[in-house]
């Protein structure tokens, strides 16, 4: 009898530490799959698609050095119709400017930090975004460091500029036209983006 109960007992123990196992190692190999999954599927998609990935709503937060417009095209709070399609569901989309800066304005192209295939002519990066940036404007073909946290793996990421111009860059609020989502703090859109509500 006592042989018998020390015989199950040892089998209930080992039978616990046997399931014990295997759940311990289901969880981190289902974790891995959706990582290697979520990572191949960021880096097959296509660099003209710049802007996958990138942060719908934002914090509202701009550099503390960034200068506010005076007399703005859109003031804040008045609406404009978005001309741009940096993601899915903005163009077309009625804006509610949520502010309104003077700076230049850069596309850039940088290889995320993250991994993944080069971004090429990302837009856009405002000078205040750009790691120890210096009083001038930089022009095409300049390196420098991202301050920008827009997409993912952007923040720190060492890049090339394709483009400069001196503008009004806006942050804007819009509701996603494909899915209804209101977007909040999207930065950024330039004036030649944005068109007067009809």
């Amino acid at each position: 009898m006592n042989n018998n109960k020390i015989i199950t007992g040892i089998i209930s123990v080992a039978t616990v530490f046997a399931l014990t196992a295997c759940s311990g190692n289901d969880t981190p190999t289902t974790q891995e799959s959706q990582g290697d999954s979520t990572t191949n599927t960021e880096m097959n998609n296509d660099t003209s698609s710049s802007h996958h990935g990138m942060n719908h709503s934002g914090s509202g937060e701009v550099p503390t050095d960034l200068t506010v417009a005076e007399n703005p095209k859109y003031p804040v709070g008045s609406q404009a119709v978005i001309h741009a399609d940096h993601m899915e569901g903005m163009d077309g989309a009625v804006a509610t400017i949520a502010g309104a800066y003077n700076t230049t304005v850069y596309t850039v192209s940088y290889t995320p930090t993250t991994g993944g295939k080069k971004v090429e002519n990302h837009k856009w990066v405002i000078h205040e975004e750009i790691d120890n940036h210096h009083h001038e404007s930089y022009k095409a073909g300049d390196e420098v460091t991202l301050n920008a946290d827009h997409m993912e793996g952007m923040h720190g990421a060492h890049t090339t500029i394709d483009s400069a111009e001196t503008t009004t860059v806006y942050m804007v609020n819009y509701k996603d036209t494909k899915t209804g989502e209101e977007v909040m703090n999207h930065k950024w859109l330039t004036e030649e983006e944005l068109a007067p509500v009809k």
